[in-house]
């Protein structure tokens, strides 16, 4: 490291927790650091432990095994546990909860009754201004959409300045389009006040759009603690692998340091693969890997079409009776129909390989 680089002190720290319930293990060694201004997302399927791990940083929930520190000082470990109320940590929730008889302002001024009315009217003034809803001071949530409900929720969470703000599915009750629109709103928001945030999710492209590192789970553990594009283009593990993105493994055996013997033909990396000749691997083929070409020696059966809007997606079989996706341009003249036969070959960059 350069010496004249600052070292970056982690702000949030997770060290070796676990959660039980009784008996039952509901998350298992979980190690994760966040610094001041970053935000990070716990990404998974549904079940998966993220919400017991969010609400265990907020104090709701003790932990079996492991601590958890914000800012240096303890709040969890197997024998202390800091009440929620002292940890100086805001929550946003998967349902908004805005108090229906009070306006927007008097939403957003709900924690902070402690301060004078000067400086309360000020950080008030300045959080409408920074959520875009300066105008709407007077009014009640029943007039706001869910938009921009969601985003004087954000305020009021704000307003007292946590520590740390946990958000738990915040946008899960949003239609698609409104959610496009408004993570990347949310995320500005968050950055302008450099409040540290975590934030869960199962949708993977909300949390591409707003964190700054995820952790992707299973089954209550962390296969994976990285940005976005590691995650997505150096997999840990199988699991993060088919989890990200469009994807399908194809099986194949190592004939050389660089090569792959598959289905479609040999596939060559730049690197040494790690695997001893004649292993049998899983080769990761993500749905922009496959391409069409008219003197492609390899074909695929389409067995399944789907619309998605700016494209199609097929699936197609091959030789081997395993399956690979490809999609084309939902405006391109020429689209497939079930059983039709599509000349195909690889286009992989770089091989990610897992032992089968």
């Amino acid at each position: 490291m350069n010496a004249a680089e600052p070292i970056i002190r982690p702000y949030l720290k997770l060290t070796n927790v676990s959660i039980a319930y009784a008996d039952k293990t509901v998350v298992t060694d979980v190690s994760i650091a966040i610094s001041r201004g970053e935000i990070g997302c716990l990404l998974g399927p549904s079940g998966c432990g993220k919400s017991t791990l969010l609400r265990a940083i907020a104090g709701f929930e003790p932990v079996s095994e492991g601590s958890i520190t914000l800012e240096d000082q303890l709040l969890s470990n197997q024998s202390t546990t800091i009440a929620p109320e002292k940890r100086n940590i805001g929550m946003v929730f998967q349902d908004i909860s805005l108090f229906p008889h009070l306006s927007i302002e008097q939403n957003i001024a709900f924690g902070i009754k402690h301060l004078s009315p000067k400086v309360r009217h000020a950080r008030i003034e300045q959080l409408l201004a920074l959520i875009d809803l300066s105008d709407y001071a007077k009014r009640y949530p029943h007039q706001l959409s869910g938009g921009q409900q969601q985003r004087v929720a954000l305020a009021r969470a704000l307003a007292p300045k946590p520590n740390l703000l946990l958000l738990d599915e915040p946008f899960s009750g949003l239609d698609a389009k409104l959610r496009e629109s408004l993570v990347p709103q949310v995320k500005a928001i968050l950055q302008q006040e450099q409040v540290c945030a975590l934030m869960v999710s199962h949708d993977q492209a909300e949390a591409f759009a707003i964190a700054d590192k995820i952790a992707i789970m299973e089954n209550g553990r962390i296969h994976q603690w990285d940005t976005a594009y590691n995650s997505y283009h150096q997999p840990a593990s199988k699991f993060v692998a088919s989890f990200i993105g469009e994807s399908k493994f194809m099986a194949g055996v190592t004939s050389c340091a660089h090569c792959i013997e598959t289905p479609l033909g040999k596939l060559e990396n730049n690197s040494p693969h790690g695997f001893a000749a004649g292993t049998a691997v899983d080769v990761l083929v993500r749905i922009e890997d496959v391409i069409s070409a008219p003197d492609a020696v390899h074909t695929g059966t389409v067995i399944e079409k789907d619309f998605h809007g700016g494209y199609y997606r097929y699936e197609l079989e091959l030789a081997d009776k395993s399956t690979l996706f490809y999609r084309t341009n939902a405006k391109q003249l020429q689209q497939y129909q079930i059983g039709a036969v599509v000349p195909l070959q690889l286009c992989i960059e770089s091989l990610v390989i897992f032992d089968r």
